[in-house]
C-alpha cells in the first residue's frame, strides 16, 4: 500500500487540473484493502483514472485508488467465459486483452479512459453497449469494518450511467474485483450509425472482433481529444431522455434530429446534438471551450480552472434548456 502526505492530482485527472489531496492513499490487494476500509475516515474520495472527474478546488481529506491488478479466468463452458479482473486494470487494455484471448463481447466499449473498478461503477457505456451487460459480480470491501462483500449484476441495480456505488452506496465501499461474462462466439453489435458507416468504408461487411475494435479505436480517436494533449474528460454531459409526447414536439421543428429508441413511452436525444445546435461547438470561454469536432466533450484549453469548466458548463445547460425545454445534466463527477 502507497500513501502520501499533500499530493497533487494533476496526473490523477484528465482534464489537467493541478489541485492537491491532504492525503493520497493507494492500495494494491485485497487485504490492503481490508486494513485501508478499517482506519479510513471522512472526508475521502475514491477515484478510478480519473477520467470522470473534475476538481474544482484542492480535496481537503484523503483520495483513495486501486492498484489491484491480474486477470483470471475462472471458468470456461465452452460457451461462456467468466473473468475476473482487479480494479485497478486499466478497462481498455483489458478489453484488448479480451479479444486476443478469443472472449468476445465488450468490443464496443473500447478505448474508453478509466479503470476496471471505476467501469463498474460508473456503467460506462457507448455505441449500444452497457459494462453492466458483461458484469457477472462485484467484489467489494465495506468501508468501517473490512467486510468483504460479493454483489450480483440485479444488486448493482445500474441503469444508464448509474448504480448504486453512485448513489445509496457511494463512499460505502472499496471495489476490488470484477468478474465478466463473455463469449466464445462472435456476435457484433455494429448497429449503431457511425460504426456502419465506418465498416463499409473499409469495405467491410462481416467483422472480426479485431476489426470491430479497431472501428471502434479509430473512431473515438477521430472525434475525441487525446487528454495527454487537451485535458478533458470524454463526454462531458449525459444524453437526456425524453417523453415521446416531447420528443414528439421538438421532432416537428427539427425533423432531421438524431434520436434513439428507449421504450414506448421514451426516447433518447443526443445532447451533443442539442449543443450545436447552440451553437457552442468550438466555442472558448477563457480557458475552457467546446471540442470543435464534439459538443459533447468540454475541454482545458490550457490552465483552466476546475470552476472556469463549470462555468462553461452551466452556460450550455441554460442555453440548452432555453432552446429546447431540457435539461442535461454532467456525466462528470465535480468535486
Amino acid at each position: 500500500m502507497k500513501s502520501f502526505i499533500d499530493y497533487s492530482l494533476l496526473k490523477h485527472n484528465t482534464f489537467g487540473i493541478d489541485a492537491k489531496c491532504q492525503r493520497y492513499i493507494e492500495y494494491a490487494t485485497e487485504d490492503d484493502a481490508v486494513l485501508l476500509a478499517c482506519e479510513l475516515k471522512k472526508p475521502f474520495m475514491v477515484i478510478g483514472g480519473g477520467s470522470n472527474l473534475l476538481l474544482t478546488k484542492d480535496y481537503e481529506g484523503t483520495v483513495v485508488r486501486s492498484a489491484i491488478n491480474g486477470c483470471e479466468q475462472l471458468s470456461d463452458d465452452g460457451n461462456d467465459v467468466l473473468v475476473r479482473v482487479g480494479s485497478g486494470e486499466e478497462w481498455d487494455a483489458m478489453v484488448a486483452h479480451f479479444v486476443e484471448n478469443g472472449w468476445y463481447g465488450a468490443e464496443n466499449l473500447s478505448l474508453i479512459p478509466g479503470d476496471v473498478g471505476a467501469s463498474a461503477v460508473q456503467n460506462i457505456g457507448a455505441y449500444g453497449m452497457e459494462v453492466c451487460q458483461l458484469i457477472e459480480r462485484v467484489e467489494a470491501v465495506e468501508i468501517g469494518n473490512g467486510r468483504k462483500v460479493s454483489f450480483s449484476t440485479a444488486e448493482c441495480q445500474y441503469g444508464y450511467r448509474q448504480s448504486r456505488f453512485k448513489n445509496e452506496w457511494k463512499g460505502r465501499f472499496l471495489i476490488t474485483y470484477v468478474t465478466y461474462r463473455l463469449k466464445h462466439e462472435f456476435s457484433p453489435r455494429i448497429d449503431y450509425g457511425n460504426v456502419q458507416q465506418e465498416l463499409k468504408s473499409r469495405g467491410i461487411d462481416k467483422p472480426t472482433a479485431s476489426e470491430l475494435r479497431q472501428v471502434i479505436v479509430d473512431i473515438r480517436k477521430a472525434k475525441l481529444p487525446d487528454p495527454k494533449e487537451q485535458g478533458n474528460a470524454g463526454s462531458f454531459f449525459m444524453n437526456p431522455v425524453v417523453s415521446r409526447s416531447k420528443f414528439e414536439s421538438i421532432q416537428k421543428e427539427y425533423p432531421q434530429m438524431p434520436h434513439y429508441f428507449v421504450d414506448d413511452e421514451h426516447e433518447k436525444i443526443p445532447a451533443g446534438w442539442m449543443i450545436d445546435q447552440c451553437g457552442w461547438k468550438g466555442r472558448t470561454i477563457g480557458h475552457a471551450g467546446v471540442h470543435d469536432k464534439q459538443a459533447l466533450v468540454l475541454v482545458n484549453r490550457g490552465s483552466a480552472t476546475g470552476q472556469e469548466i463549470v462555468n462553461l458548463c452551466q452556460m450550455i445547460q441554460n442555453d440548452v434548456l432555453e432552446r429546447f425545454g431540457i435539461e442535461i445534466h454532467p456525466e462528470v463527477n465535480i468535486v
